[in-house]
């Protein structure tokens, strides 16, 4: 499954070594990481302008990110959600990424899934996604059936 993992995410998994760390190695195990060139961009800002991290560990982990993700390059910002301009270039990255899961802990964008036509969760929700499989049935399918059901 593709999965795109906000900014918010990475920078939880990189600087906290918590839940989101555990979502980040889940979905580098069994997935494929997707990330926005925008999204490298914010996460390198804030890791060394807001967190001030050494620009040595700020390096490794933006090169960790490019070398285990595809980044992808949208050319214009999606046309929602309407509160963030900024939200925008991670939707068109989920869009031009053809992903199949958008992880973030973002309340514009968590709130502007019923428009989105994609599926939008916390990293909790993926976690309880991810792992409420039904045995044999991929979790691609699960994501599909719970979007049918409006879950």
């Amino acid at each position: 499954m593709r999965i795109l993992l906000d900014t918010n995410v990475l920078v939880a998994a990189f600087a906290t070594r918590g839940f989101c760390l555990d979502i980040l190695q889940l979905v580098l195990a069994e997935h494929r990481l997707v990330v926005g060139e925008t999204i490298v961009e914010e996460l390198e800002r804030i890791l060394g302008e807001k967190l001030l991290l050494p620009a040595t560990r700020v390096r490794e982990v933006v090169g960790f990110v490019r070398d285990h993700a595809d980044i992808v390059t949208p050319v214009a910002p999606a046309t929602w959600p309407d509160t963030d301009p900024a939200d925008r270039w991670i939707a068109a990255a989920a869009i031009v990424g053809a992903v199949d899961v958008l992880v973030t802990g973002d309340r514009d964008l968590l709130d502007a899934r019923p428009a989105a036509g994609l599926r939008i969760v916390t990293p909790r929700g993926l976690w309880e996604l991810l792992r409420a499989a039904q045995p044999g049935e991929p979790v691609e399918e699960r994501v599909k059936r719970q979007a049918r059901n409006g879950a």
